[in-house]
């Protein structure tokens, strides 16, 4: 799979994506990811990519003009079925684990990042297939939401994790019936007394069955404990 991030700051993933599953994933060649400067599609001196907004107003927005010949440069001709156009942005749905699985169906996926006080709001009516947001807040600029899906939608492909049932044994993966999970259960290591908290019994008695079912349970508990949002849903 190949993820596309086109960015004002390319220096800016050196870090993200150097480290961890998604760089040992690249270094295997699983996924590819390509950073895109967004000046290279501009003509002027300055390498200008926003401007004043029409109507007065604070801040500046991003030019169409930069976006729209990037993404036709990158991938021309595109493909909906096996190219996905993305606009990172405060205004789109939440980014979940559902979106993630979505996402790795692709064989490419374009991220675009924003700065300013906003883009173009034709990039997104136009250019865009949708618009992702990591969050009800605000960011400085897209790329750090960017990070954050490539890191999500890779770790779901084949080969990726070492253990490729980790995946499916987490937060939010589907249950039996395929709909959207719940949290993980609580885990714990040694040493089983640490200042007088105890591992639960069941998990050193070595009854796998009875293993299975506490851990369900806890589940449970600690998502209605954190987020029982997701038991209402």
């Amino acid at each position: 799979m190949k993820f596309h991030l086109l960015t004002i700051f390319p220096e800016f993933f050196h870090g993200p994506m150097d480290h961890g599953v998604v760089a040992r994933a690249a270094q295997r060649e699983l996924i590819e990811i390509k950073v895109h400067n967004l000046r290279d599609w501009t003509y002027d001196f300055h390498k200008t990519v926003d401007d004043r907004p029409f109507g007065g107003g604070e801040g500046m927005v991003m030019k169409p003009q930069p976006l729209f010949e990037a993404v036709e440069a990158i991938l021309p001709g595109r493909d909906p079925a096996r190219q996905r156009v993305a606009l990172m942005s405060a205004h789109g749905p939440l980014f979940g684990q559902r979106k993630a699985r979505e996402l790795a169906g692709f064989e490419e996926v374009l991220l675009i990042c924003g700065r300013y006080e906003g883009v173009d709001e034709r990039v997104g009516m136009h250019l865009a297939d949708e618009e992702i947001s990591i969050g009800d807040y605000v960011l400085s600029g897209g790329e750090l939401a960017a990070a954050v899906v490539v890191d999500a939608v890779a770790r779901l492909l084949p080969g990726v994790l070492g253990n490729q049932d980790s995946s499916l044994q987490e937060s939010f993966s589907e249950d039996e019936d395929g709909q959207d999970g719940i949290l993980d259960c609580p885990h714990y290591t040694r040493p089983a007394d640490f200042r007088g908290l105890r591992v639960p019994d069941v998990l050193l008695a070595g009854n796998h069955a009875e293993i299975r079912k506490w851990r369900r349970q806890a589940a449970i508990e600690k998502t209605r404990r954190l987020r029982p949002d997701l038991l209402d849903r």
